[in-house]
């Protein structure tokens, strides 16, 4: 459903994608996670449209997305990391101007407005003016205005960043039932058990491109976990080790003649993948954060 193929943005010397490749397919939803910097809010700018790239190529379902322009664009739903509503009208009211933008009127406007305020747990809020609104009911509204018209693409950056904990749980139910729909979704964040919560494929991104890309089990295989072991006799200090491999290092332990009363295996995890990109040296990194992408 989406195709990024050689990615470059340059700001002046500075490259904020340096040859970005990422592709999506229906059905899938993509964690995109890298640190600030990375190229992530820059590459959602370039496939919504915002920015031109100076190379590459990038291909939304059928069309050449560079060249295609508004129809590309009309298979998108996006909610960007800074908010895009209209705080002076109602909910209902930004929901129908951005259902007619995706082509809806009249009766499937209607009811489609009804189903996405369902979906979102918006229902109860639906004529009150945006502006009045906390901030999680406000990240509903945005992801809401990306969803109505059940887009094929769905591109959410940051959608649950300073949500409750009741926002968050129904933006995760949302994206899941989108994607099971068969939309194919892109989803940066830096909250990371949420791409757990959404079984995501992940992709990180590192100064302008896609270092690694897989499931969770496979970009977390290489990367060691803990083992924690404890022994009987009061004496001996509970033993911990960072490993790759505790099953052959508590057979050591047991060939060695230390008898364990308790085993605990500590697997690597996201954070884990995380904290792996800061020791990790880019090639070709710029030398400074380039302002645009700053929050990226």
């Amino acid at each position: 459903m989406l195709v990024a193929d050689g990615l470059v943005k340059r700001y002046g010397r500075r490259r904020a994608l340096d040859g970005f490749d990422l592709s999506v397919a229906p059905g899938e939803i993509v964690g995109l996670i890298g640190h600030n910097g990375a190229g992530k809010t820059t590459f959602v700018e370039i496939v919504t449209g915002l920015v031109r790239p100076d190379a590459g190529r990038l291909q939304v379902g059928a069309l050449d997305a560079l060249r295609a322009g508004r129809a590309a664009r009309r298979l998108l739903g996006v909610a960007p990391q800074e908010l895009a509503l209209y705080g002076g009208v109602s909910v209902r009211e930004n929901l129908r101007l951005y259902a007619g933008l995706a082509g809806l009127r009249g009766r499937r406007r209607a009811a489609e407005i009804a189903r996405v305020l369902e979906e979102l747990h918006l229902t109860a809020l639906a004529d009150r003016p945006v502006g009045v609104l906390s901030g999680g009911q406000r990240r509903r509204v945005q992801a809401a205005t990306a969803m109505v018209g059940s887009p094929p693409l769905l591109l959410l950056d940051e959608p649950t960043a300073g949500a409750d904990p009741q926002t968050r749980a129904a933006l995760l139910t949302a994206v899941r039932s989108r994607a099971e729909a068969g939309a194919a979704v892109v989803y940066t964040t830096h909250y990371l058990p949420e791409l757990v919560d959404l079984d995501a494929t992940l992709a990180l991104a590192r100064a302008g491109r896609v270092i690694a890309r897989g499931t969770q089990e496979e970009l977390t295989r290489h990367l060691p976990g803990e083992l924690r072991v404890s022994f009987a006799d009061p004496a001996d200090a509970e033993l911990r080790m960072s490993t790759t491999d505790p099953g052959a290092d508590l057979a050591a332990l047991l060939a060695a003649g230390r008898t364990p009363s308790g085993v605990d295996i500590r697997r690597p995890s996201l954070d884990d993948l995380y904290r792996s990109l800061e020791t990790t040296e880019p090639q070709n990194a710029p030398t400074d954060p380039e302002p645009h992408d700053a929050a990226a």
